[in-house]
């Protein structure tokens, strides 16, 4: 899994950050060598296969890599999938040590932290989409069924009401850009920066098999795209080195971007301003949950950071209507007051996690629905939203963590299931919140900075794990900024009962020393690979971005002298279908390549795609002009 860079300095750990810098080519190395996927498995994907030589654990920081489409540097030979893991004096389902070979792909595994406790058949599931994420949908009560029944609600916590700032300019809304309202897609998956985008599967067992049922984008007649709009960076100051503008929503009538302690709504074709939401200090957290009303949440610093103070903490939990482009309220909570790291909403809650707890706020007032009691040894420290509420409860100390995965009531708090994951793992991903899909990097044997090591498929109901697939680090390219952001995850997807991860580069099929790589796709009842792949073909890279319906929505990064695609991947037959190609003019591929789904924000949506950094900063050279935000549109 690709390392992301530091974040800049003086900025809270946030994830994203600037794409790579522009491509400049470099002399051809030797030809380089990875796991070859293009031959069939032999005999399957999982399968063991004869041990091989594991590549000794690099000795330095690895070297600056050229542009997409570029030849590369040739890298170390790696275990290809289906390489068998266990090592002498290894226990089964256990991650190798470093430079060691996994467990083999594809393998079911012992539910880890739980011996002996056999999966469970899937419940009906809700795909997560890493470009997208799941619709705030209200959910209805369940029975309390979780270990460790309702929590205590904390008295002490006092609420500090702010000024409520309204602006009248109002517009109308939709859920996803398109001619219809859209409130009838109650189903449909919202954008990794808002917007929905169709039914994320609900049927953890697979259901139809990964049929492309449900599906909302269509291919247009001509998939050449246009620019609509860029929208320039905004001046930083000079005491900032760079300031968060982290949070993009869509909506079928706005485009909404975050900037420097303000919020700004675009016309979504043209791109000229339609309002704009002014913040006391720079934005902190978002979610990209967008509740059937179009209604978001962020948290943003209570004033403008300044040499003095650099950081004025991330007190104010403020929900933004999108569509009169005007924020509802403003809260804090605390003595404090608290400091949040992370911010979500499910149903009509709005939930925020730190280090010192978790608070849930009413959508509508504000006002404080619970808060999880915090001891010495116990607190929420992020949640995950959509179409149910997930808390990532930390116990014990940091030599000694344990890490509980709650289902919990959005508007009483109660838990309702409850897994323990293994003690000593530190942070978790929320990949999905239905069907639940949680990431971690076990033993941190990831060794990229992913976060990501082995994901976990767990019953909502029950809380008992259905398999564990393990996901090295040096063959997949998924990613979770877990440490402050539980539900900040890319590179994959998750519905039909099937979990999408993007594998790393490897040498492609073509001349010229090209890469490539693939989307795979996983059972999250089995663990094992379906066998289904969609390659991403010589020197473009795949990343899936959400679900539609069954079908996959996936960016393809270009090589140097073409434009990015958007491109549907069939859930059954794993065709693909080219939804949008961008221009391949140098100036345009000069902004678009500064903005990689590792590192930006992307939406798709009926034939329109956005793009925008999250972080602003001054140019890197005299008359160098760079953009927060470009937007392509195709005439379909």
């Amino acid at each position: 899994m690709t390392q992301p860079p530091p974040p800049p300095p003086h900025q809270p750990p946030q994830g994203g950050g600037f794409g790579p810098p522009q491509n400049q080519p470099p002399q051809p190395p030797a030809p380089p060598s990875g796991p070859d996927l293009g031959k069939a498995p032999q005999p399957g994907y999982g399968y063991p296969q004869a041990p091989a030589t594991p590549p000794a654990p690099p000795a330095g920081p690895p070297p600056q890599q050229p542009g997409y489409g570029y030849p590369q540097a040739p890298p170390q030979p790696q275990p290809g999938y289906g390489y068998p893991g266990q090592q002498p004096g290894q226990q089964p389902g256990q991650p190798g040590a470093y430079g060691q070979p996994a467990q083999p792909y594809g393998q079911p595994t012992q539910p880890y932290g739980q011996p002996g406790q056999p999966g469970q058949p899937g419940q009906p599931g809700y795909g997560y989409q890493p470009g997208y994420q799941p619709p705030t949908v209200p959910v209805q009560p369940q029975a309390a069924g979780g270990p460790g029944g309702g929590r205590k609600i904390n008295a002490q916590v006092v609420i500090i009401v702010a000024a409520v700032v309204a602006i009248a300019l109002i517009i109308g809304g939709g859920v996803w850009y398109a001619g219809s309202s859209g409130k009838d897609d109650d189903k449909n998956t919202a954008s990794s920066s808002g917007g929905k985008g169709g039914d994320g599967g609900t049927d953890q067992k697979g259901g139809d098999g990964g049929k492309s049922s449900g599906a909302q984008e269509k291919a247009p007649a001509d998939p050449a795209s246009k620019v609509l709009f860029q929208v320039p960076m905004p001046a930083v100051s000079k005491e900032d080195d760079s300031v968060v503008v982290s949070g993009s929503w869509l909506t079928d009538k706005v485009y909404a971007k975050s900037g420097i302690a303000e919020i700004v709504g675009y016309d979504p074709a043209a791109g000229t301003k339609k309002w704009s939401i002014k913040l006391d200090g720079p934005v902190c957290a978002v979610t990209h949950h967008v509740t059937d009303d179009n209604k978001t949440v962020i948290v943003h610093q209570p004033a403008m950071p300044t040499k003095a103070e650099p950081s004025h903490g991330c007190t104010q939990v403020a929900v933004l209507d999108l569509d009169a482009g005007k924020k509802v309220w403003t809260k804090t909570a605390g003595e404090g007051p608290i400091s949040f790291d992370n911010v979500t909403i499910s149903g009509d809650t709005v939930a925020a996690g730190s280090t010192d707890g978790g608070v849930a706020f009413d959508i509508a007032k504000g006002d404080i629905l619970w808060s999880p009691k915090t001891t010495d040894t116990c607190y929420d420290a992020g949640y995950g939203g959509g179409e149910n509420l997930v808390a990532v409860r930390k116990c014990g100390s940091y030599d000694a963590r344990q890490l509980n995965i709650q289902t919990i009531d959005p508007k009483s708090g109660k838990v309702l299931s409850e897994y323990k994951m293994a003690k000593g793992i530190e942070y978790a991903g929320i990949v999905s919140t239905n069907p639940l899909v949680v990431a971690a990097d076990v033993g941190d044997s990831a060794g990229d900075g992913s976060g990501i090591s082995d994901f976990f498929s767990i019953d909502n109901k029950t809380g008992k794990l259905l398999t564990r697939i393990g996901a090295p680090g040096d063959q997949y390219a998924a990613r979770c900024d877990s440490i402050t952001q539980p539900e900040s995850c890319g590179g994959l997807a998750a519905g039909n009962g099937k979990l999408y991860i993007a594998t790393e580069e490897h040498e492609g099929s073509g001349e010229s020393y090209s890469q490539a790589n693939e989307v795979v796709a996983f059972d999250l009842t089995t663990g094992k690979q379906t066998g289904q792949r969609a390659d991403s073909g010589d020197d473009y890279t795949i990343t899936p971005l959400r679900m539609d319906g069954g079908n996959v929505i996936a960016y393809k990064r270009p090589p140097y002298d073409k434009g990015g695609q958007i491109v549907s991947i069939d859930g059954g037959t794993f065709k693909q279908t080219t939804l949008l190609e961008n221009p391949a003019t140098e100036a345009i591929r000069d902004v678009e390549s500064s903005m990689s789904p590792e590192y930006s924000e992307l939406i798709y949506a009926q034939g329109h795609l956005y793009m925008s950094q999250v972080y602003a900063s001054e140019p890197s050279s005299a008359g160098e002009k760079e953009y927060l935000a470009i937007g392509f549109g195709t005439s379909g």
